[in-house]
């Protein structure tokens, strides 16, 4: 019945050594991911427009990875229900191997990084979170991408043009010609809170003088910006397998009105906060 649609088949590794071990496409994205964050961020330290020096962009990217990495796995863990086997298995929790990461525990984690080296360092915590918010669309671009190419978190079913049978959505030993096709909603999400994130953060970013009079306006932008298209591609997601909805939505739509609110108190905070002056370096 649905032979007419592509039967997703792409492998998770780029180079495979075994059945379980070898480069996969996911881990690659999260490395190209903070490398292009790391790139950027020189960019702005040699144009001026930063006030973390480059000699310490390593230090900071490290502090970032522990917190996307830390907050993400323990925010899937915690925000998605998998604290209930922590009864019978109570180091699950560690066993990263086994996949799970959140991106609204990413950003819990990613503010607590940022405090940590803001403290440590004497940087303003609200123009090192402007900073990489600039950046982190690319992550989330990329991320999304290889969701996409491991074949998991599909959309609804759907039968538009562009719609892809995945092999996994359906019980096991189910034949293809009988799975339904889904939207690749792992696509949409990678075009809007990657690509069209990343673009408006950059114009905003080098077009105007927000990163140098208002600390903290484009951390509540992206914030309110990503709550929105992350609750648009969720309409077209599947939701989460034995997930319990929370007031008949989703938990990645139900976490989103929270991002938003912390993104709009941000941006209306800034809007009455007096302007840094302009003839200031950022």
């Amino acid at each position: 019945m649905f032979l007419a649609y592509w039967v997703h088949d792409l492998s998770p590794f780029l180079i495979r050594f075994s059945d379980t071990i070898g480069i996969r496409y996911y881990g690659l994205a999260y490395l190209l991911g903070f490398v292009g964050g790391a790139w950027l961020l020189h960019i702005y330290a040699r144009a001026g427009r930063s006030r973390l020096p480059s000699e310490l962009i390593a230090d900071f990217i490290i502090f970032i990875v522990i917190g996307v990495m830390a907050g993400g796995r323990l925010g899937s863990f915690f925000l998605y229900e998998g604290w209930r086997g922590l009864v019978d298995d109570p180091l699950a929790v560690f066993k990263v191997w086994q996949g799970g990461m959140a991106s609204h525990g990413g950003f819990i984690g990613v503010a607590v990084a940022i405090a940590w080296f803001a403290r440590s360092r004497h940087i303003s915590f609200l123009h090192l979170g402007d900073l990489i918010v600039s950046v982190a669309p690319l992550g989330l671009l990329l991320g999304r991408v290889a969701n996409f190419i491991n074949g998991e978190l599909w959309g609804k079913v759907a039968q538009v043009p562009w719609a892809v049978i995945f092999p996994d959505s359906a019980p096991d030993g189910r034949p293809i010609h009988l799975i339904p096709p889904r939207h690749p909603s792992q696509l949409y999400e990678a075009a809007l809170e990657g690509a069209l994130l990343l673009a408006f953060m950059q114009w905003r970013f080098w077009r105007t003088t927000v990163i140098a009079r208002q600390p903290g306006r484009l951390a509540g932008e992206f914030l309110a910006g990503y709550a929105i298209v992350r609750i648009i591609g969720e309409l077209f997601r599947e939701p989460d397998a034995g997930i319990a909805l929370i007031f008949g939505l989703s938990r990645g739509t139900f976490y989103s009105f929270f991002i938003m609110v912390i993104g709009l108190a941000l941006i209306f905070w800034t809007a009455f906060r007096p302007a840094v002056d302009g003839a200031r370096r950022p």
